[in-house]
């Protein structure tokens, strides 16, 4: 694989994957979406990290979006639930078929940039709260882009299989900045420390045995 076209966050996954790509030689051009999520900071961070590395990055405004997928990481008087990643009420925080509207838009930029796949680091731990991080998702997605021109462009995932404890260990052995990435779903000046992400945030460090850079408010 030569070339990538990266869901681009900001986040610890897809930073890690970004320093990843880079370490094997692969071109990448990074997409983030504002899709009118409440921790719009991450876009900031996205930016500033690519502007560093002097990578091409494009963030496309679809804030409109967030009129209209309803989740508590979009509706401004839903409060984003606390609590351990994996407890029932995080499922408020899925947005409705954002992996898909992102990777097709990400997919529509590899064909024209003739790129070899889309890439994006959803991980094993996404599985039992994000529908579109399972592998059976990605397998389908990645037939049906491949469909979508005669430029033909899969669907990379190479996370699928790990955890998050595991992309913190891989994010330390690939040099990882990871003070300069973005978890939280509450969009602060720092982290809440509270929210399902923070926690896996926290929990990922300590698992891994890995000193956590990030400053959280609790």
């Amino acid at each position: 694989m030569k070339s990538v076209v990266l869901i681009y966050s900001g986040g610890l996954d897809s930073t890690v994957l970004l320093y990843d790509c880079l370490a094997q030689g692969i071109k990448v051009r990074t997409l983030s979406i504002n899709y009118g999520q409440k921790h719009s900071k991450e876009l900031l961070v996205a930016h500033e990290t690519t502007t560093q590395l002097g990578i091409e990055h494009r963030c496309v405004d679809l804030s409109c979006l967030g009129k209209i997928l309803n989740s508590s990481l979009t509706i401004t008087h839903e409060e984003i639930p606390e609590g351990h990643y994996e407890a029932e009420n995080m499922k408020a925080t899925v947005v409705p078929n954002r992996n898909m509207i992102l990777l097709s838009i990400a997919a529509g930029w590899a064909i024209s940039t003739r790129s070899d796949a889309v890439a994006y680091g959803a991980h094993g731990g996404d599985h039992a709260i994000y529908p579109d991080c399972r592998e059976s998702f990605a397998d389908a997605l990645d037939k049906a882009i491949q469909l979508a021109d005669w430029h033909p462009v899969t669907l990379w995932r190479p996370y699928v299989h790990l955890n998050k404890t595991d992309l913190v260990k891989k994010g330390m052995e690939l040099g990882v900045p990871f003070a300069k990435t973005w978890s939280c779903y509450k969009g602060g000046h720092i982290h809440c420390g509270k929210c399902g992400t923070c926690r896996e945030r926290k929990e990922a460090f300590s698992l891994a045995g890995v000193y956590d850079p990030t400053t959280y408010a609790g």
